[in-house]
């Protein structure tokens, strides 16, 4: 035989091997799946809740319209200080200040009036004092002219006396009789004098009590033409000018905004927190601020109020308020309190709050992502073999294929090159890791990519374990 054949012959053979070398370890390879893992270890574990929202003083208010006018002097500009009762504004006041002025003149006479009448009353009083004492003397008078007649008659009848003597003594008791009666009467008199005086000194007083409340309501309709500062603090918003009119509220409608005040000694931040972490978040849970416009730069604060009414995410409206029922995202407003703020905040600047809601030492924790999902039927081996039973009762099969669907939380751990489906009860969620209180233990190597293949391997799949970095494309490399 040729040299020539005897290659080709040696070439097909080599091939031929080759070939089937390369079936076997194809078939061999086949249904392995290639998987990325990680370790359980222990570490110290924080849980976060994280949410966005705005800087704003813990006290503010707006100054708003009480009365319409024309605004004549602004006192103050924005981010001037100022302290309580100081003078911010003043809207042109002409008529409700002469209202004020002629009700003062009505008051004084009213006061007028007033004194006049209880001159009268302490007048009438002591004329009726002077009456009471004349009507005493003249009953006293009158009873000594009586003891005096009635002697003198007595004497007459055994005519010891003379008749013009009787006569006398008489006559001077009967003028003490009209004595006492005029006393009397003027006693009656005076008594009503002084009743009337009375009367018109409760119908001053309480006119001048009328004249004091009307000054008291005209007073109350001036100074709302005039603005004072509710409270100490900053002027952090001033959009109106000297020559603007400004408007009061009707009903539901807000009046004219003149400015805002502000506390800035107390800082917070305002954040909407997630339905779903709203539950973890308690008052006194510390927490870090971050402000977009101071980067490089965390401050440190407390968690001072919880909102109990949810609010909805596209209305900005509390869901009590909602006439319908919604099923869209809510969320729940957290104040957060800053322990030590900049000078330079300024409120509605945006900011970021991590919340920290739990801390965990030397826990058992497993990356987030190698936690999944299966439902009960999905982990349950295939019977081999055997005859085909009878179907099962309707309710049967309807309580096993509810009991099938039921989902259960674990990880896919590497058993001999195995990926073996164990399920895992959690603790504490952490920014890239969650804790782990049973079904594993320290070490044990456990699947943690790729998305994919975590989503798709089944129990007890054959896996080949590749933990190198994922090589960049030449886009990722520039």
């Amino acid at each position: 035989m040729k040299k020539w054949k005897k290659g080709l012959l040696i070439l097909g053979g080599v091939a031929v091997v080759a070939g089937i070398v390369y079936a076997s370890v194809t078939m061999t390879r086949k249904g392995t799946v290639t998987v990325q893992t990680g370790k359980v270890i222990r570490q110290d574990l924080t849980s976060v809740v994280t949410a966005s929202g705005e800087i704003k003083p813990l006290n503010y208010t707006n100054v708003s319209a009480t009365a319409y006018g024309k605004i004549t002097d602004i006192l103050v500009k924005e981010g001037d200080r100022v302290r309580k009762g100081q003078m911010l504004a003043k809207l042109e006041s002409i008529q409700p200040g002469a209202d004020v002025e002629a009700q003062q003149a009505n008051l004084k006479a009213g006061e007028a009036e007033a004194a006049a009448a209880e001159a009268a009353a302490r007048s009438s009083e002591a004329a009726l004092r002077t009456a009471q004492a004349d009507l005493v003397r003249s009953k006293a008078e009158l009873e000594k002219a009586g003891l005096e007649y009635e002697r003198a008659e007595s004497l007459f009848k055994d005519q010891l006396i003379s008749k013009s003597q009787y006569d006398t003594t008489r006559a001077a008791y009967e003028v003490a009789k009209a004595v006492v009666e005029q006393s009397e009467a003027r006693v009656v008199q005076t008594r009503a004098q002084l009743e009337q005086a009375k009367s018109q000194l409760q119908t001053a007083r309480t006119r001048l009590g009328q004249y004091g409340a009307t000054l008291t309501r005209l007073n109350d309709v001036l100074n709302k033409f005039s603005f004072v500062a509710p409270l100490d603090g900053m002027v952090t918003n001033l959009p109106v000018h000297v020559g603007e009119n400004m408007v009061m509220g009707i009903q539901n409608s807000p009046g004219s905004l003149l400015m805002t005040i502000a506390d800035m000694s107390v800082i917070t931040s305002e954040v909407k927190v997630d339905e779903t972490d709203i539950v973890n978040v308690r008052i006194g849970q510390s927490a870090e601020v971050t402000i977009d416009a101071i980067p490089n730069k965390t401050f440190k604060g407390k968690v001072t109020e919880i909102g109990n009414s949810a609010i909805i995410r596209s209305t900005g409206l509390a869901s009590s308020q909602s006439t319908t029922s919604s099923q869209e995202a809510k969320d729940f407003k957290v104040v957060v309190t800053l322990l030590d703020p900049p000078d330079n905040l300024r409120p509605g600047l945006s900011s970021t709050a991590k919340i920290q809601t739990a801390n965990k030492t030397n826990a058992m924790t497993i990356p987030i992502q190698a936690l999944t999902i299966r439902q009960k039927a999905e982990l349950e081996e295939p019977k081999k073999g055997g005859t085909a039973l009878a179907a099962a009762p309707d309710a049967k099969q309807r309580e096993k294929e509810k009991e099938g669907k039921k989902e259960i939380q674990g990880v896919f751990a590497i058993r001999t090159r195995k990926a073996l489906f164990v399920p895992v009860e959690t603790g504490i969620t952490g920014t890239t890791d969650i804790e782990v209180t049973s079904g594993l233990k320290e070490g044990d190597e456990i699947v943690t990519g790729s998305y994919k293949v975590l989503r798709t391997i089944r129990n007890n799949a054959d896996v080949e374990i590749d933990n190198k970095a994922p090589k960049k494309t030449e886009d990722e490399k520039k």
